[in-house]
């Protein structure tokens, strides 16, 4: 038996004690949770957290931490990037548009709505400045504008990632540079047609010699066929000088946050999936990237469990599929993922961060809140730990929802939320 199934059954009790409204049913955390049999309506659960004024209020943190807005009024921050200055790049935007395609998706797509932000998309990167590193980002200012839908974000030695929802491309970098220099290059085309998942995650090799982009499915399980999920529900990898791509891996419904992990060079995931069978299915999670691994979308879930609403079925693809590392609950809708520093801190020194922008699909919200992933010898050893809270309040409504989380090295976690416009940062009380 592994190191991580020994934990379950006393994390499960642990989490029984202390789970609230906004947790998952605690027997889905972890690598081995617990999947009920699918529930299918005439409609899906369908509840997403209406908005609510911070006013004074902050999220909560653990004891010993620290937090403050360091930019607001922001135009829908979802992703952050740390450069090797301390700078802060934020990119702004929201994508999208796909058409409907049943009443129940018009229904859904209104109870989503009701649940973001009425901000335009900004299209940007804002740069944030602390210059004197009272933990004070005095000064912020556009660096490059224009954009289409900017998501991913990558510093490779002097060349600056942007994974826009069309297409990836780069502008050049000097370090203290405050705007770019002109417009970006395009490295290449992403798939953009209809674009259900707009989000285009990104990550680096440590080499810098590729780039790993997440590219989500065009429905939920194939609605639109499959002629739509052609170059979706995959991770590519991209060669940063000509731009030539291959799947690095696929089966992945929505890869919304990719990371490299310190010391082992391991490239990780979080995947949100798929919809409509319940409160309780299907887990979201992490997972490390196999290079060539099938990971289940369309056919199969959480390994090789099958939905049987998928047509036609493929039995072999199913039997291929990998099952991921670990759980994070149904619905959670994670959005963000970044491996610790251990100026984080000891309890929070080794794991990763993971930002939960909250569910729509069942009665009761979960997510809302940042947790961390303990890990011991590169692997997750632990259940989950709350590490931003707060942000659903007890009558059911939310001040923000967290996206994207950066671990600056010098000890700070950077949040974004899309929901107040906010950037938050969340540092040891020892540190600015």
């Amino acid at each position: 038996m592994s190191y991580a199934r020994l934990w379950i059954p006393i994390a499960f009790g642990l989490l029984l004690s202390a789970c609230s409204s906004n947790d998952p049913d605690p027997a889905q955390y972890g690598p081995d949770p617990v999947l009920p049999e699918p529930e299918r309506g005439l409609l899906p659960d369908m509840t997403v957290a209406r908005p609510a004024p911070w006013g004074d209020q902050v999220p909560t943190v653990p004891d010993g931490y620290t937090i403050s807005a360091i930019a607001t009024d922001l135009k829908i921050p979802r992703q952050t990037l740390v450069l090797p200055n301390g700078d802060i790049l934020v990119a702004e935007g929201r994508g999208g548009y796909a058409p409907a395609l049943k009443p129940k998706d018009v229904i859904a797509g209104y109870i989503k709505s009701r649940g973001t932000t009425s901000v335009e998309s900004g299209n940007r990167l804002t740069l944030l400045r602390d210059a004197d590193g009272d933990g004070v980002y005095e000064f912020q200012t556009v660096f490059a504008e224009d954009l289409n839908a900017p998501y991913g974000l990558a510093l490779v030695d002097n060349t600056l990632y942007v994974a826009n929802q069309d297409a990836l491309v780069r502008f050049n970098y000097r370090e203290g540079q405050t705007q770019a220099d002109g417009a970006p290059v395009k490295v290449t085309d992403l798939p953009s047609a209809i674009n259900h998942h707009w989000t285009k995650s990104l990550a680096a090799s440590p080499d810098g010699r590729f780039l790993y982009v997440g590219i989500g499915s065009n429905s939920n399980i194939t609605e639109r066929g499959m002629t739509a999920e052609v170059d979706r529900a995959l991770i590519w990898e991209i060669d940063a000088n000509t731009g030539a791509h291959r799947p690095y891996a696929t089966g992945l419904r929505n890869p919304t946050a990719l990371t490299i992990q310190p010391e082992t060079d391991q490239l990780w995931v979080v995947v949100n999936e798929r919809d409509e069978i319940g409160p309780n299915l299907v887990p979201d999670y992490i997972t490390a990237v196999q290079e060539g691994g099938f990971y289940g979308w369309p056919y199969s879930y959480w390994g090789q469990h099958v939905d049987d609403r998928v047509r036609p079925q493929d039995p072999e693809k199913v039997a291929s599929a990998i099952t991921p590392d670990y759980a994070l609950g149904s619905h959670v809708a994670a959005l963000g993922i970044d491996f610790s520093e251990p100026a984080m801190g000891e309890e929070f020194a080794d794991g990763l961060f993971v930002g939960e922008h909250g569910s729509w699909n069942r009665n009761t919200p979960v997510g809302y809140k940042v947790i961390f992933i303990p890990f011991t010898d590169g692997r997750p050893s632990g259940p989950p730990v709350d590490f931003v809270t707060g942000f659903l309040r007890e009558d059911g409504r939310t001040r923000g929802r967290p996206v994207g989380v950066t671990v600056d090295p010098r000890g700070a976690l950077i949040v974004a939320d899309d929901l107040a416009n906010v950037v938050w940062r969340v540092t040891p009380a020892n540190n600015n």
